[in-house]
């Protein structure tokens, strides 16, 4: 097992399906320039090896979250900065339907950005 497995294989259900769908997707979106890496002991995605988003958890939130960098340009208000200066994060709700299309959309226009 490799060690990004391994970071999926440590999450409890219904949440790590829900992250290994979602990473699916995301890196289905554009398999020619997305590309995944540990970095910090986290899943970060790279689009033509520029920093693009990864995913975490919030203790405050009691939350598994998507940050994006740049995420500073992007103005919308299911997202969240919380005094970051580069990133915004979009909390992941088990309970409500996957934004599939949303995180996709906000992954096109952060590639403008990069």
């Amino acid at each position: 097992m490799n060690p990004i497995q391994e970071y999926f294989f440590k999450i409890e259900e219904p949440h790590q399906t829900l992250l290994l769908f979602l990473r699916d997707k995301i890196l289905e979106s554009d398999v020619e320039n997305i590309t995944e890496t540990l970095s910090f002991g986290l899943p970060f995605f790279k689009y033509k090896k520029k920093m693009l988003c990864y995913f975490y958890y919030s203790k405050k939130y009691k939350k598994h979250y998507i940050s994006f960098y740049h995420g500073d340009r992007l103005d919308y208000p299911e997202l969240i900065s919380e005094g970051r200066k580069k990133f915004k994060i979009l909390l992941i709700d088990e309970n409500e339907d996957l934004p599939v299309d949303f995180i996709l959309k906000l992954l096109t226009e952060i590639k403008n950005y990069l």
